[in-house]
């Protein structure tokens, strides 16, 4: 006999059309459902999605307003600072201005004062007028005082650099 007979008594076959016959109702009844459903468009969707629109392009808006608002701020940190430092060469150059003025001034009376005097200068009672070649043990033997006296009355007087026509004080002879 061959391998199919009739005393084969498997249920196989039989539950394998059962399950494709349930499946098929089953795949039917889905397939009536969905077409239902995709028919049917639920309420407010179309408001919602122009709400989204809206929200969408306003958020757009303000990321460009956003860019553009911190190019500016970019920008206005780029000119202050150019002109802070326009403004720090402006002031080392006018301390540099003040500077020489201040030279200027602190040197003019000595010039203004030899050039006021044309002629010798001359010394008033109780005043020297310094020489070449003068120091202050010469002056002071010169004019029969001591060095100590003469040095006491003339406290801002610089011995060792002594300028020809300058004037000092002379003590009063004991």
């Amino acid at each position: 006999m061959d391998t199919i007979s009739r005393e084969n008594n498997n249920y196989l076959p039989i539950a394998g059309v059962i399950v494709g016959v349930i499946a098929l109702i089953l795949g039917g009844t889905a397939l009536s459902k969905v077409s239902s459903l995709s028919k049917k468009v639920p309420d407010g969707l179309p408001e919602s999605v122009q709400k989204i629109d809206l929200i969408e392009s306003e958020a757009r808006s303000a990321s460009s307003a956003a860019e553009k608002a911190n190019n500016g701020i970019n920008s206005l940190s780029r000119s202050s600072q150019d002109a802070f430092n326009a403004v720090a060469a402006q002031i080392t150059e006018v301390r540099g201005d003040v500077a020489k003025i201040h030279e200027a001034a602190t040197k003019a009376p000595a010039a203004k004062a030899g050039a006021a005097n044309k002629g010798p200068v001359v010394a008033g009672p109780g005043e020297y007028v310094i020489k070449s070649q003068d120091s202050g043990a010469k002056i002071a033997r010169a004019n029969g005082v001591s060095l100590a006296d003469l040095m006491a009355v003339n406290p801002g007087v610089n011995w060792t650099k002594l300028k020809v026509g300058d004037k000092i004080k002379l003590p009063a002879k004991k």
